[in-house]
């Protein structure tokens, strides 16, 4: 069982969300103390993430991909945290995804024994440094949607040449090549080119509308795959590999099976967001909306309502710096009053924030100033970004570990 290596870290007075004007205290130091979230030595706001959520969407997705017959590269970037790729490891992930030269180098750092960089990469400085970290042993792949980034990764091969999964893209989407023709180029390409050889093909439908256009482009990516083979340009070993945490059934239902005939097909699942879920645009599009299973959202951020200046109007210090609102903002959950009761946050919705405000409109018994608000989150990519250090906390509210990401 891999190990990754985790750096010693601390809490300060550079913490975010803590309040440790003296000496610093290491992680394992602080998690020990056994702090309750209330009472403890935090300051509002503070972004928690909940254990037993946690644990229950990493198997979730592991045993998704057992009984789907999927390997399972989790996309890192949500979190850039090792101690959650730790846990994914542990319940079976065959590697970590990254999007960025910069994340794979810090997952190399962490000792990640398998990446899969699921974007292109043209940047030479970057690739003459992963030539010689596949020299060293690194298992490395990555994708290629032009001839252009062929010769590049050509160009800054070592000693071992590099995994390209040539990737196929849809009109309107980001990267990716827009028919099966020029995927065929792409592939041939690398097929000629010195230091590169094919592993297979990618894609990623996490940005179609609905159900019918994933599915549909998931097919397309299978009978692509199967085109590559009829020309004689896939190795035995091939891999597959798609699927964002809005559509994984779809790519369970296209991409599973023996469907490439006189191949060992593995398919990569790179669902990431799902290991902390979240209140909003997952809870909506999440699979296990069509399917059996369930994931539970981890994140929450408690602010104290500074300011009740009207009526049905609450001020939360809480903002842009804090909360992500880029695909919906938060959602109150709970309202913890001064005299530490605790009340369903109903008739209460955040219209709009500041750097370091939100604005609460109140339909219903008004929050007062010092009071506590506990808000969801929509999209926790851009919320574990905010946050350097997340303390972990039971259904006690008592801490129990601190999550430390790497941005």
């Amino acid at each position: 069982m891999t190990s990754l290596t985790i750096p010693a870290e601390y809490v300060d007075w550079r913490t975010k969300g803590f309040l440790q004007p003296d000496a610093p205290v290491a992680f394992e130091e602080f998690a020990a103390a056994r702090h309750q979230l209330f009472g403890g030595p935090f300051t509002w706001p503070v972004m928690v993430a909940r254990e037993s959520a946690l644990k229950h969407n990493i198997a979730a997705l592991a045993s998704f991909c057992a009984a789907h017959d999927l390997a399972f590269a989790p996309h890192g970037k949500t979190s850039m945290a090792p101690t959650l790729f730790q846990a994914q490891l542990d319940a079976g992930a065959w590697g970590i995804t990254a999007a960025t030269a910069n994340q794979v180098l810090a997952y190399r750092t962490f000792g990640v024994p398998r990446i899969l960089l699921a974007n292109e990469l043209l940047d030479p400085t970057a690739l003459r440094w992963l030539g010689d970290e596949i020299g060293r042993g690194l298992e490395f792949l990555l994708y290629a949607d032009s001839v252009e980034g062929v010769a590049a990764i050509s160009a800054a091969a070592g000693d071992r040449p590099f995994q390209v999964l040539v990737e196929l893209g849809h009109r309107g989407g980001r990267t990716g090549c827009r028919t099966v023709e020029e995927l065929t180029s792409v592939a041939r390409a690398v097929t000629a080119a010195p230091g590169t050889e094919l592993a297979g093909v990618a894609g990623y439908e996490g940005g179609l509308p609905d159900v019918p256009a994933a599915g549909a482009y998931l097919g397309l990516l299978r009978d692509a795959t199967a085109e590559l083979s009829k020309a004689g340009l896939l190795p035995r070993d091939v891999i597959v590999t798609a699927g964002g945490s809005a559509y994984f059934d779809q790519v369970a239902e296209q991409l599973s099976g023996a469907w490439l005939p006189g191949h060992e097909l593995t398919v990569i699942l790179r669902s990431g967001a799902y290991v902390s879920h979240d209140d909003g645009i997952y809870t909506q599009r999440t699979p296990f909306t069509r399917i059996p299973g369930s994931l539970d959202a981890a994140l929450e951020i408690w602010a104290q309502v500074t300011s009740v200046p009207e009526p049905g109007l609450a001020i939360v210090g809480m903002g842009k710096r804090e909360a992500p609102y880029d695909a919906g903002l938060p959602v109150p959950l709970r309202l913890r009053r001064r005299d530490g009761t605790v009340h369903p946050a109903g008739g209460l919705r955040v219209t709009d924030t500041n750097d370091h405000h939100a604005y609460v409109t109140v339909d219903g018994p008004p929050p007062r100033p010092g009071d506590l608000l506990c808000f969801g989150i929509s999209h926790p990519c851009t919320a574990f970004d905010k946050w350097q250090v997340i303390p972990v906390v039971d259904d006690d509210e008592t801490v129990t570990d601190l999550i430390r990401t790497y941005f």
